[in-house]
């Protein structure tokens, strides 16, 4: 085929497309674009949360778009995300499809996976591992994880931001695959890390031409290089979590003793979910990637947010003063007694998601909302940046930080079964490990908090720095992710036994490593 035969037909498929696709209906208000690409180039594929918040202020809480025929719904209330998310969340199950990240992951990243039967048996056996009844097995590593942070910034404050990346990648490889605590620079976290910024990188809307034009996935390997690192990449992984599943898979069936991890549930499950040793490892070596990099992203948020509002460290440490006291360090016991350390978890996530943009949604009917047609196959995504400010849920002060939002005029939490926030999703495809997740983050925060008083470092003039409140990290803040800027801090220990306190509990955990065997294969 000539170039210019290869050029028409980029230049026609999309007006085809965007005819066949045609519905007959009253579509959401949106920008205006240009013909045939549509809204296509203004898309802003780094600082997305931006272009989404000026087109809300213009057209409101739905907006239509058109990206080269391929319709696009961004929807910024909480009230419009649950009637379509929740109470018609069987008509928006589905999700969109990224090619490349397909054939990188052999289509098992069940966060991107459509809603086929394979899906459902992941999602079930994520959710038997995962829940909140089983979640305390992972008590134990969470707490002993948060030790040795707290021990590390305690000591370090200068390298506050690797203590935290160190901690979340090693709490999340020792839940999913009961290993010790692990260093940032050791192989499997190594790894671990590649894989995630491969996917990360790979589900980048607008990186790939072939996820605009789906017709270029038909083209042969030799002029499809996409094609061949994501073949590449798929063995290289497979072959990875493999070996790391079925080491613990092997352990399991000869009867050996094991501690409580995500992929001795797997094993012992394995028949009754029905899921191939292929499924599970990639379920495993998936969560690793979801459960790591949103966990330090939010504990990056909540530094922030200590050097920024010291009223509300100050409280924070009123409470842990009262409930825990200065002689022992907080545990999972104290939870229930320290509801504005949870109001502090449910802010952070709520004032600044990790992932400002949420996943899309696909239709899988043509759907009337409002007088609105939303077309099957339409890209609905839930703007949770936004949904996150609606000052109808939260107040005239939704962008400002409070944690006092989440509590009633007594102190207690107003709602212990309601997030505060929808970072986690919605409905069927709500965030599986979310329970997980919150333990994690709650344990963490009230140990740095028992342990220290955060403050930003200052300069040789003696002046604090302190960034800007609604400043970030431009450079790490990849489209995906949304990070907080560079900052230094010190650490001051709040009294003198904590300093004791948290260094034996710490010497404790490492004696405990030295005996534990382990595993020349990971």
């Amino acid at each position: 085929m000539h170039w210019e035969n290869i050029a028409l037909v980029l230049l026609l498929f999309p007006v085809v497309y965007y005819f066949r696709r045609a519905r007959t209906g009253r579509y959401p208000p949106g920008p205006r674009g240009i013909p045939v690409l549509g809204n296509l180039f203004q898309l802003d594929n780094v600082k997305s949360w931006h272009t989404f918040t000026k087109w809300k202020e213009l057209y409101g809480p739905i907006i239509r778009l058109n990206i080269a025929g391929q319709p696009m719904v961004i929807i910024n209330s909480k009230k419009v995300a649950e009637d379509l998310f929740d109470r018609r969340g069987s008509n928006y199950i589905d999700r969109h499809r990224f090619i490349v990240l397909e054939k990188t992951t052999g289509d098992s990243s069940i966060a991107f996976m459509g809603s086929t039967e394979r899906w459902r048996r992941m999602r079930r056996a994520s959710e038997h591992a995962l829940g909140a009844k089983i979640s305390s097995n992972y008590y134990q590593t969470q707490t002993n994880e948060s030790i040795l942070l707290a021990h590390g910034i305690m000591n370090q404050p200068n390298t506050w931001l690797s203590q935290i990346e160190r901690a979340s990648s090693s709490t999340s490889l020792s839940m999913i695959y009961d290993l010790p605590p692990l260093n940032l620079n050791d192989p499997t976290v190594e790894f671990m890390s590649d894989f995630a910024d491969c996917i990360g990188r790979v589900a980048m809307p607008g990186n790939y031409l072939v996820d605009m034009l789906p017709f270029l996935e038909h083209f042969p390997r030799w002029v499809a290089k996409w094609k061949r690192d994501a073949e590449k990449n798929y063995k290289t992984f497979t072959s990875k979590f493999e070996n790391m599943f079925l080491r613990i898979k092997d352990e399991t069936m000869t009867g050996n003793e094991q501690r409580p991890s995500f992929c001795v549930n797997l094993a012992e499950n394995q028949q009754q979910h029905g899921m191939s040793d292929t499924d599970c490892a990639w379920l495993a070596g998936v969560l690793y990637g979801a459960g790591h990099e949103t966990t330090s992203t939010t504990m990056a948020w909540f530094i922030f947010s200590m050097i920024q509002f010291p009223q509300v460290q100050a409280r924070a440490h009123e409470e842990l003063d009262r409930v825990v006291g200065l002689s022992r360090l907080p545990s999972f016991a104290d939870i229930k007694h320290l509801p504005y350390m949870q109001a502090i978890v449910k802010e952070v996530l709520r004032w600044r998601p990790a992932l400002p943009t949420g996943i899309p949604r696909i239709p899988i009917q043509d759907n009337y909302y409002e007088g609105y047609l939303i077309p099957k196959g339409t890209i609905c995504i839930p703007y949770v940046w936004s949904i996150n400010r609606d000052p109808e849920v939260y107040g005239p002060d939704a962008d400002e930080f409070h944690p006092e939002r989440h509590l009633d005029h007594n102190g207690r939490l107003k709602d212990e079964k309601n997030e505060g926030h929808v970072t986690y999703g919605f409905g069927q495809r709500i965030c599986v490990g979310r329970h997980v997740a919150n333990n994690g983050l709650f344990i963490q925060i009230a140990m740095i908090l028992w342990t220290m008083r955060l403050e930003p470092a200052k300069d040789d003039d003696g002046d604090l720095m302190k960034p800007d409140v609604d400043a970030y990290d431009a450079e790490r803040s990849n489209g995906i992710f949304l990070r907080p800027p560079p900052l230094q801090i010190n650490s001051i220990l709040r009294f003198q036994e904590a300093g004791s306190v948290i260094q034996q509990a710490r010497d404790e955990i490492m004696e405990e490593v030295l005996v534990r065997p382990m595993h020349p294969d990971i």
